[in-house]
């Protein structure tokens, strides 16, 4: 028998262990905000405060607005099937069912979106605020609504927001979310109602996230600094395209019919620009360095919407068609990689539709986002889809020449677009400022920083430039700047039931640009959607360019039926993991010049080679074995180079030799992955850490051990003065593919300048040779991780140096230290690393502490779908002391997936709880 639950909430643990310990932390919170804020504040925060946000799970309640009751079935991880009778009751209970667990990250997330952070959080967001206003991602998502959207998704969104404000009606905010009854110690803060924009406004964060190269565009161009083509061109290493093989491998685009076809012609449609190293001049290379040093730090603050976007960070999705699976239908899987959150930014969640009809269309389940209608990644009755950032070329920047009121085009001044916008300060006083943007909607990014706005008007730029005059500035080309129709595309894919219909559904999807994979239980597909820039001929978008010149804008768009794709391809299987979409020499339009190397996407591939090689079959567990391999491919190719070098002090011996018979596996308890990953790290940090530009350094990492002490750690006087010397003048990559690449082609050249070090950086003295770099990283490594994990190296692990903290948004960041303790959670000691399949992703920049991880992991057997697999980083709830906070992330840890009821009865039969919502 289930445990007892209240009739009131309905909301208990799964196991009586997990009540104890939330009895735990509760008595915990009550006492430290006693101590802290006397017995007044104690008697407050009491438990039955922190309790009355807790949603009801059980009985009945009544929502205005609905046609007929609606049921929500929620099983012991507190995940909610909906049932209802009309699309409008179904979105409306989603509204409703999704402010109960997770409003007061809706109402953040909406607050960010809209630049509106102050409001709720005071002076401190003004800087990110005045950004986000200068975005104008709401601005665009109210065009989108107003303009764009068809008439049912209006209908839906709208239902959607009366849920959620159903939920709010007669709720104080500490009756919400216990955040809010902290933040009401300091702020009178209310929530206001939702609104459809609110929730369109969340897809422009995620294409933020998932923008493509702007910050490549950003640091390439810094590097002409102190870098010359070549040496940028080694640090940017061409896609290998013979050796990870492209998504799309079997169809080609037809020069005649100007389409992409699966089994069309062998024209290639003409010459391809794809390739490039990003080493065309813009003619103003002074004034874009100065002005893009200062934008590096207004990109820093802004806050994480979705994940973080750079090199190293992907997502993986594979398709399996039947032909290879034991069941005999296709197996999909999916697990998108994300700045780690909590909650997580993934919601689970049925929508049922009690008979599917033209009243009632949908029968679909997944994933989505707390704030959105719809799923956004998941499958229906009839077919099953996932998503991995395509990594496509959506952003460029550029230096426009500032001429009094107006900027530099073709030999004219033209007047900037100017809008008024007025920030209000929790506390404090509004704060007004003034967006301007070009003709064309490009924001003028340098207008949020004093500093940038002062060193424009002082760059010097090149002779060929236009005269200084007034100044420089930096202005955003995006596509996700113009309205769009992605939320039709959602609605659409939850009711496709075959590949013609996602193939249409997915048209509508313009922005953020992904792979889509498609299964159902005969097919297999790809398909990639977007609106996708085509550029004039001077420009690839590898670089920012010249505003003032007309032959860097824009032309136009890749057609749709244009866009590469893929339906049941011979060899059965299809991988995408932000490796290239497809050959250059196959396609006649620039996607990117930045793809993900391909590291991940080719050893899945591998992967399921081996497995059906001689007509072996994959299975739904085979899926989640390999979501979780641990495999370093740089490790594969330094490990053989790292053993032979001679090591002369047994103490660094004694490191080497855990290298011995290691089979690069990154195991939480593995010493030889501790090692290998450090000296990965000093390998970087002494080949290039010294090389790059000051504006891509740096600071604070104080990892480093007296330089003159070669038998042991320094004290800690000395480690720390060591840090600001030495890590203070030094860049640091990190450690993405992008450096595999790099690193796996100067292999070949072990006399080549990068593995040079200069005196100063070493202990000894320099090196001039790979060997003789490799040699000094082993060593620093070796006392590295002495300082961190200890001498004996048997009690070294990986799991020791990676791990994962989870911190809730805002006030787990930012809020008082007590406050911090209370909400967040952690840490776990986790296997994966940087570019293995299992990406628990740390950045070489920063230590080994895990950055980004598989925000959730999905298997659908297409056979059976009450047989499909799922789970979350965390769990359904966003309330701090609720079993459901972070219920399903010790399992995620492990590598564990949850079954994933579909049919009613699969839902039924594991029902904890049911709430009926009555008209």
């Amino acid at each position: 028998m289930p445990p007892n639950t209240t009739a009131t909430t309905g909301d208990k643990p799964g196991k009586s262990g997990r009540k104890k310990g939330r009895k735990a932390r509760l008595v915990v919170l009550v006492l430290v905000l006693a101590i802290i804020g006397g017995i007044a504040y104690g008697a407050y925060w009491s438990i039955s405060t922190v309790r009355a946000s807790f949603p009801q799970t059980q009985g009945s309640l009544t929502l205005d607005g609905l046609s007929g009751p609606v049921d929500v079935k929620r099983d012991g991880y507190g995940i909610p099937q909906i049932y209802a009778s009309s699309d409008e009751d179904l979105f409306m209970a989603q509204g409703y069912v999704q402010a109960q667990d997770r409003f007061y990250e809706m109402d953040v997330r909406r607050h960010m979106t809209s630049g509106r952070l102050s409001e709720m959080f005071g002076k401190g967001q003004v800087k990110n605020d005045e950004f986000l206003r200068t975005l104008g991602w709401d601005r665009v998502a109210k065009e989108e609504y107003d303009t764009k959207l068809s008439a049912s998704s209006k209908k839906y969104l709208q239902a959607y927001a009366k849920g959620v404000n159903a939920y709010l009606q007669g709720k104080d905010g500490k009756d919400i979310s216990l955040e809010y009854a902290a933040l009401g110690f300091t702020n009178d803060y209310k929530p206001a109602k939702w609104t459809p924009v609110d929730s369109i406004s969340w897809l422009k964060a995620m294409a933020w996230d998932l923008r493509g190269n702007m910050q490549d565009e950003i640091d390439r161009a810094l590097m002409t600094s102190r870098l010359g083509p070549k040496q940028i061109a080694d640090l940017y290493p061409d896609y290998p395209y013979s050796r990870n093989k492209a998504i799309v491998q079997e169809g080609q685009y037809n020069s005649f019919t100007k389409t992409f076809e699966q089994n069309g012609s062998t024209s290639t449609g003409g010459t391809s620009t794809s390739g490039s190293t990003g080493t065309s001049s813009t003619s103003a290379s002074s004034a874009l360095q100065s002005q893009l040093s200062g934008l590096y730090k207004v990109l820093d603050d802004v806050p994480t919407a979705v994940g973080v976007n750079g090199q190293g960070i992907g997502s993986n999705s594979w398709v399996v068609a039947g032909s290879h699976t034991i069941t005999g239908h296709p197996l999909l899987a999916n697990d998108p990689h994300l700045s780690a959150s909590l909650p997580s930014v993934w919601y689970q969640m049925g929508l049922h539709c009690r008979t599917v009809s033209s009243k009632c269309q949908y029968d679909v389940t997944g994933y989505t986002f707390a704030g959105m209608p719809g799923v956004v990644i998941g499958h229906n009755q009839n077919i099953a889809w996932g998503m991995t950032n395509s990594g496509v070329d959506v952003t460029d920047l550029y230096l426009e020449k500032i001429s009094g009121d107006g900027y530099l085009y073709d030999g004219t001044v033209k007047p900037f677009k100017t809008r008024e916008e007025t920030i209000k300060v929790a506390g404090g006083a509004s704060k007004k400022i003034i967006v301007r943007e070009t003709a064309d909607g490009m924001p003028l990014l340098s207008d949020r920083d004093d500093e940038l706005v002062k060193v424009g008007k002082k760059a010097s730029v090149d002779t060929a430039a236009p005269d200084r005059g007034d100044g420089y500035g930096i202005a955003l080309r995006w596509t996700a700047l113009d309205p769009g129709t992605s939320m039709d595309a959602v609605f659409a894919m939850d009711k496709a039931s075959n590949w013609s219909d996602f193939r249409s559904a997915a048209s509508l999807f313009d922005v953020p640009s992904q792979n889509l994979v498609y299964a159902d239980k005969t097919n297999i597909g790809y398909t990639l959607p977007g609106k996708i820039p085509t550029r004039a001929k001077k420009d690839d978008g590898s670089i920012p360019m010249p505003g003032w010149d007309s032959e860097y804008k824009w032309t136009g768009y890749i057609p749709k039926d244009a866009l590469p794709y893929e339906f049941n391809p011979k060899r059965g299987y299809i991988v995408t993991a932000n490796q290239a979409v497809i050959d250059k020499d196959k396609y006649p339009y620039t996607l990117t010049t930045d793809w993900g190397y391909g590291t991940r996407s080719q050893r899945i591939s591998d992967l399921i080679e081996s497995k059906i090689k001689g007509g072996g079959k994959v299975s739904t567990d085979d899926m989640r074995q390999m979501q979780l391999d641990n495999s370093s491919e740089i490790a594969k190719l330094l490990v053989p180079k790292l053993l032979k070098i001679d090591i002369g002090d047994k103490n660094v011996r004694e490191a080497q030799e855990l290298l011995e018979g290691w089979d690069y596996t990154q195991d939480a308890d593995s010493a030889a992955a501790a090692y290998f990953n450090a000296v990965w790290r000093n390998i970087l940090k002494l080949a290039f850490g010294n090389k790059l530009p000051k504006e891509l350094r740096v600071k604070g990492q104080c990892l480093w051990v007296d330089p003159v002490n070669t038998t042991g750690p320094a004290d800690e006087t000395n480690k720390v003065r060591e840090c600001g010397e030495r890590d203070a003048d030094q860049a640091q990559p990190d450690g993405g593919d992008r450096w595999f690449e790099v690193v796996r082609t100067l292999m070949n050249d072990p006399k080549s300048d990068w593995w040079s070090t200069p005196k100063s950086l070493t202990r000894p003295g320099a090196s001039d040779n790979r060997d003789d770099l490799f040699k000094r990283a082993m060593i620093d490594a070796r006392w590295e991780l002495t300082a961190k994990l200890g001498k004996d190296i048997d009690s070294w692990s990986w799991g020791r140096l990676h791990r994962l903290f989870l911190k809730n948004q805002t006030l787990g960041t930012e809020g008082p230290g007590f406050l911090r303790y209370m909400l967040n959670r952690g840490p776990w000691k986790l296997s994966g690393g940087e570019a293995t399949v299992n990406a628990s992703g740390w950045n070489a920049a920063g230590g080994y502490g895990v950055v980004w991880v598989p925000s959730m992991r999905m298997v659908v057997n297409l056979g059976d779908l009450d047989k499909s697999k799922w789970i979350n980083l965390t769990g359904a709830s966003g309330h701090a002391f609720s079993a459901h906070y972070t219920d399903q992330t010790g399992k995620w840890a492990k590598g564990e997936l949850l079954d994933w009821d579909f049919s009613q009865k699969a839902v039924d039969d594991n029902t904890r709880d049911t709430l009926v919502l009555k008209p």
